[in-house]
This record gives C-alpha cells, sequence and structure tokens, in this order.
C-alpha cells in the first residue's frame, strides 16, 4: 500500500489534493455574502489574472487543445487562435466596465440594467445552461485520467470529482476557489513547460518533429495497428478510423471562429471574475495578464500535440504508451506523451496537472451557478431581507445540489470528446450573454424585452443546432454554429429593443456608471 502511493502519480496527486484542502480550510470564513461570491473583491491583478487564467485554461486547454492537434494536425492550433481572439475582445470591451458596476453575479447586471427580476431569472436559466455544458466535459476528463492511470470506474471518477468540488467551493467559497485557481494555474504550466524542456532535449525540435510526419504519413496503417476492446483502431497520420474525417469547409471554419471568440465574452465564470477585482484597472490588468498566460499555454498545447503525433507515428514508444494514445482518444493525449517523454515522475506531474486544470475550471462553474440559484433566485426573489449569513448558508446549499446536477450530465457524456463539448458550451455563450453585454454596456437603446428575447432566442437556436442539427438542410449543419446563431442573437436583441422603444429612464446614469473613472470604487 505505501509504495503504491509513493509512485508519482499518487504522490503528487496527493500533494495537489492536499495543498488544495489546506488552501480551503485557511479561507473557510466566509462572513458576508461578498466573502464568499467575489471573495471581498479584495484580489490584485496578479493574484485574479493568474485564476482568469487558471478558470479559462481547462481541461478543453490542458487536454484537449494538444489532443485535437494530434487527431487533425495543425489544423487543431486554429482553436487557440480562436480562444486568443476572445480574450482580447473580453479586455478591451467588458473587463473594466464589468467591474465598475460592481455586483455579485452575472444575472445582477440585467436585474439592474432594467430594473427587473424577470430579465435576472431569464439570466439564470441561461447560466445554468452554458455551466453544466461547461462542466459536463471537465468531470469527462477528470473520470477518464481515473480511469486510465488509476484503475477507477468512470462513475467512480465523476462521484470522487463531484464529491472534492462540493467540498472546494462550499467551504473555501471564492476566496478559497481563487487563490486554489491560481496556485493550480502554475502547476499546469510547469508541467508544460517540463514537457517542453524534456521533447526538445531528446531532439523533438519543431524540424524534427515535420520531418517525422513527413516521413511516417501514409505508410503508418501498414507498420502500426492495435487493438482495443476487440475493435481494431488504425492512424493513418490525417485521421482516425472509426472517428471520421475532419475536412473543414471555408464556412465551417468562419462559423467555429465566430462561436469559439464571441463565446469567450459570455461565459459566466470568467464574467464573475472581474467582480473580484477591487478596481476597473485592476480588472483591466488582471485581463492583460490572462491573455498573456493563454498565449504561452496554447503555444505549449500545439507543440505537444505535435510531438504527441510524431511519437505515435513514429512507432518507438512503447506498447503502453501506444495504446493508451488509442483507448484515451485526443483526450488523453498530454497523459500519455508525458510518460512516453520523461516516464513515471513527468506522467505523475502531468496528472496533477490535469487535475489542476479541471479543478480550477470546475470551481469557477460551482462560483457563478451557486451564485446564480442562492443570491439571484433565493435570496433576492424568494426570499427577500435575509441576513448576510443565510446567504452564505444558501450558498452552500446550492452548491451541494450543483454537484448532484452537474455528476449526472457527467454520467451522461462518456464517450464524447472534451474540445468539442467545450466548443458547444462557447456557442451558447455567444449566443446569449455576448450580446447582452457587448450591447448593454455599449448602446443605450437596449430595453428589457429585448434582452430577454436575445437570450431566450439565442439559447433555443444555439440548443437545436447542437442537439438536433440532423433535421436541418445540410448546409446549415456546422459543428459549432455560431455564424448563425450569433447573429440571432445580436439581431433579436437589436429588434426587439427597437421594437419595444422602453428605454429604462436611468440609462444615462448606468452608462456614466460604467464607463466613468468615477465610478472605480474599491
Amino acid at each position: 500500500m505505501i509504495q503504491t502511493l509513493l509512485e508519482p502519480k499518487y504522490l503528487l496527486t496527493i500533494l495537489l489534493m492536499g495543498t488544495i484542502v489546506y488552501i480551503t480550510y485557511l479561507t473557510k470564513r466566509n462572513a458576508s455574502a461578498s466573502d464568499f461570491f467575489v471573495g471581498g473583491r479584495s484580489f490584485g491583478w496578479f493574484t485574479n489574472g493568474s485564476a482568469i487564467g487558471g478558470d479559462y485554461l481547462s481541461a478543453a486547454t490542458f487536454l484537449g487543445l494538444a489532443g485535437l492537434t494530434f487527431q487533425l494536425g495543425y489544423d487543431g492550433a486554429y482553436y487557440t487562435f480562436c480562444f486568443s481572439i476572445g480574450l482580447t475582445l473580453l479586455a478591451i470591451f467588458v473587463a473594466g466596465p464589468l467591474r465598475r458596476f460592481g455586483a455579485y453575479t452575472v444575472a445582477d447586471f440585467l436585474a439592474y440594467r432594467f430594473h427587473s427580476q424577470r430579465a435576472r431569472l431569464t439570466a439564470v436559466v441561461v447560466v445554468l445552461a452554458i455551466s453544466g455544458f461547461y462542466a459536463a466535459p471537465q468531470l469527462l476528463g477528470a473520470a477518464q485520467i481515473l480511469s486510465m492511470f488509476f484503475g477507477t470506474s468512470y462513475e467512480f471518477g465523476i462521484i470522487f470529482t463531484c464529491t472534492l468540488m462540493v467540498f472546494y467551493v462550499g467551504v473555501g467559497g471564492m476566496k478559497g476557489t481563487t487563490l486554489n485557481q491560481a496556485l493550480e494555474l502554475w502547476i499546469r504550466l510547469a508541467a508544460f513547460v517540463a514537457m517542453t524542456v524534456i521533447a526538445i532535449y531528446i531532439g523533438l525540435h519543431y524540424n524534427q518533429i515535420l520531418a517525422n510526419i513527413s516521413d511516417f504519413k501514409g505508410t503508418i496503417a501498414n507498420t502500426a495497428q492495435y487493438t482495443t476492446d476487440g475493435k481494431d483502431v488504425v492512424a493513418d497520420g490525417d485521421s482516425w478510423s472509426g472517428t471520421g474525417n475532419y475536412f473543414p469547409t471555408f464556412w465551417q471554419t468562419i462559423s467555429m471562429t465566430i462561436g469559439l471568440s464571441l463565446g469567450t465574452i459570455g461565459l459566466p465564470h470568467l464574467l464573475l471574475r472581474f467582480y473580484t477585482n477591487p478596481s476597473a484597472k485592476a480588472a483591466r490588468r488582471s485581463a492583460l495578464m490572462a491573455i498573456g498566460i493563454a498565449s504561452v499555454f496554447f503555444l505549449f498545447a500545439v507543440y505537444l500535440g505535435a510531438v504527441g503525433r510524431a511519437i505515435f507515428i513514429k512507432g518507438e514508444a512503447s506498447s503502453q504508451v501506444m495504446s493508451d494514445l488509442i483507448t484515451g482518444g485526443n483526450n488523453m493525449v498530454v497523459p500519455s506523451t508525458a510518460q512516453a517523454l520523461g516516464g513515471d515522475w513527468l506522467l505523475g506531474l502531468v496528472i496533477a496537472g490535469a487535475f489542476a486544470a479541471i479543478f480550477s475550471n470546475l470551481s469557477g462553474l460551482f462560483i457563478a451557478s451557486s451564485g446564480a440559484l442562492a443570491h439571484d433566485v433565493y435570496a433576492t426573489v424568494l426570499k427577500k431581507n435575509i441576513t448576510q449569513k443565510q446567504r452564505v448558508v444558501a450558498g452552500k446549499v446550492a452548491i451541494v445540489i450543483l454537484g448532484v446536477l452537474y455528476g449526472a450530465l457527467g454520467l451522461l457524456v462518456k464517450d464524447a470528446s472534451i474540445g468539442h463539448l467545450v466548443a458547444l458550451a462557447f456557442t451558447v455563450a455567444a449566443s446569449t450573454f455576448t450580446p447582452i453585454f457587448i450591447l448593454g454596456i455599449w448602446w443605450r437603446g437596449m430595453t428589457e424585452k429585448g434582452a430577454i428575447a436575445g437570450l431566450l432566442i439565442g439559447l433555443g437556436v444555439s440548443m437545436y443546432m447542437i442537439f438536433f442539427k440532423d433535421t436541418l438542410p445540410t448546409f446549415l449543419q456546422f459543428n459549432v454554429p455560431g455564424i448563425i446563431t450569433v447573429p440571432i442573437g445580436f439581431l433579436s436583441v437589436y429588434i426587439v429593443s427597437k421594437l419595444d422603444r422602453k428605454v429604462p429612464g436611468d440609462v444615462n446614469e448606468f452608462m456614466k456608471k460604467v464607463h466613468s473613472k468615477e465610478s472605480e470604487i474599491a
């Protein structure tokens, strides 16, 4: 037993979880709703920038982007371009004004902008939908890692991760979540740096990777065939048999660009992070820092995906690594590549990094969704004038409820791709909250009915095109339907607002508050 626990993958993962528990214990005092939901607005730009990076760079980045590059070649790198655009737009158009507005939740923005509880409740529905889409692939990644490298069942992985997150977020609140997210970001960065340094040291620099792929492309099907679960799976250098070829058309590419780029602006857990800064200036600095960190991560992810592709095509890794690259699909490329490059210790560091990515992102989703349930629904609509302590208790109860709901979602996506699931979450966010925040911050003419129509129509259209795309004509079947759903979201807000014309009487005061430097309150 002791010898098993001293294995790198166990030891480093236990150290990570022990550190999380310790930080959570230190930050367990949450005397007010401000402490629990926004960390008392006390985090400077470096800590919050690290936490934003930790929140944004989820399993889709740490595992999914490298996996997409592994599967698709350098076409997979295009995802990183879209994500970078999104963070930049968020920093320019939303970060500062949102912090000047100053609230607890995403739904607060609509409620105060239009003095409407209907708008608040509509926003809650959308927050829960987006967060559910985003939480499911994180749980999928955690369960797959536990299954592949620790021998647990998929179901155990889902239950274990949800239980840990309930404790992590329920006890520490936003304070513990922020500090843990910042720490977990640098653990992931260390794992990627270590893998990159070793890969370059052993000769897998850029030119060598290209040479390997060029030399073995088209011949691997004759020399490397592996069997998993009784089914032959062959890599041919361009696609995996059984998963279908991936040749994105021009319009598919444009649609993906729109969905992923604008989706960043509408992610509730990212928007919430800007409430935790002490000022709008700190919020902008946090966003800029997150852009820099994300750019470094994206560079590493693409490179390491290409390294894994070269290792597999060359066929010189151990049989265990080659088998793991098949059985884990494109979700497990980074851990398998780490084992090929540096053995058990590097694998252990990467597994800890993968858990850090998953825990970091999930904690942000739990906080955002618990605020929607506890603050927006319970404390504001159902039970008004409750005490600060009761608000905190409501937040913790909401987190337990979310643990059950997200766990059920995780069980439903066992065979899905992490990268694709996250892309769908971005599409829903881009079609709903992105139009609301862009137009709500920069256009005086938006009305309550326009906002509600934009949220409901954007949500309905994007969900239909995601789940029922086979019922649509072929030319409307997009993997990421942003080219259709995002314009519909914006147009719905604009057209209904123009028809309604009931602009709030205090819109000028609102605009002054979110755009004036005088409103940068602590």
